[in-house]
């Protein structure tokens, strides 16, 4: 008796690379910036520890998940006399939009590398595609940035443009359809941040973690250059082990390093094996 297991075995279609700390702003830190500003003008500080936890959700999400952690709860009801409500979260959202679009014109530097890869994969005509928790209204700057410094996706797609956000797969899958992909195995889902690689999962495609440009290790390149090497393998090893323990299939240091992995990948796909 026999069961029959339909195999993708065709070529790697797609790319989809999340933003910060994956393509640009090495170390995440836009978000961070205007994350602590933000609660640092409601009367409640919280550290950058605090602030990267919830990293790669939608942004109003990233707030509501920062006003139920029980220091920032206590911490608010503390400097406000109640604990944060709906209300509360929703007029913050508001004042981050702003203090976000600033911040993301500070730090919107391509990652080194970048271009590399993504010579690579226009080579292979592989098709690149973009996701972000951050809403529609706060990248139009984003864009117009990275595409004069050489790097605009086949599709882009926002937390506000599907459902739900991260770690539910709609991004991503978004994405795939834009991009006319044929099977979600034959899709890559890089980022860095470990509910981006939940979103990846859950949409079934292959998986790539960044662990050191991004929100594990974060910090600038500057920063990271600047550590003794004793002290880099540490953090390294750190996050490359939080990467795996999520589920992520590859793990990287920095966009720069994806290209062997993908090659893997596609000749794992043209072997039968499937995300």
């Amino acid at each position: 008796m026999y069961q029959f297991t339909r195999r993708y075995m065709g070529p790697l279609q797609a790319v989809i690379m999340d933003w910060a700390g994956t393509t640009v702003d090495f170390g995440s830190m836009a978000p961070i910036h205007a994350f602590c500003r933000l609660f640092e003008q409601n009367k409640t500080p919280i550290t950058v520890a605090e602030a990267r936890a919830p990293m790669g959700a939608e942004k109003r999400e990233h707030i509501r998940q920062l006003c139920e952690m029980p220091r920032v709860r206590e911490a608010w009801f503390t400097a406000h006399g109640a604990e944060p409500t709906t209300a509360d979260i929703d007029r913050m959202y508001e004042e981050f939009v702003p203090l976000q679009i600033a911040a993301i014109a500070q730090c919107g530097q391509l990652i080194p590398g970048l271009k590399e890869t993504l010579a690579w994969c226009r080579e292979q005509e592989i098709a690149i595609g973009a996701n972000t928790g951050y809403a529609e209204r706060m990248i139009e700057g984003l864009l117009a940035s990275a595409s004069e410094q050489g790097y605009k996706p086949d599709s882009n797609v926002c937390a506000t443009d599907v459902p739900k956000g991260r770690p539910y797969p709609h991004m991503a899958l978004k994405n795939a359809i834009e991009l006319e992909v044929s099977d979600v195995a034959a899709c890559v889902k890089i980022d860095d941040t470990l509910t981006g690689i939940d979103e990846g999962l859950s949409a079934g495609m292959w998986t790539i973690g960044v662990a050191v440009s991004g929100n594990e290790v974060g910090l600038t390149l500057d920063e990271w250059q600047a550590l003794p090497e004793e002290e880099q393998q540490i953090r390294r090893r750190s996050a490359y082990q939080r990467f795996y323990q999520a589920g992520a299939h590859y793990v990287v240091d920095s966009i720069a390093d994806a290209v062997p992995c993908l090659m893997e990948i596609q000749e794992r796909l043209a072997a039968g094996d499937a995300p």
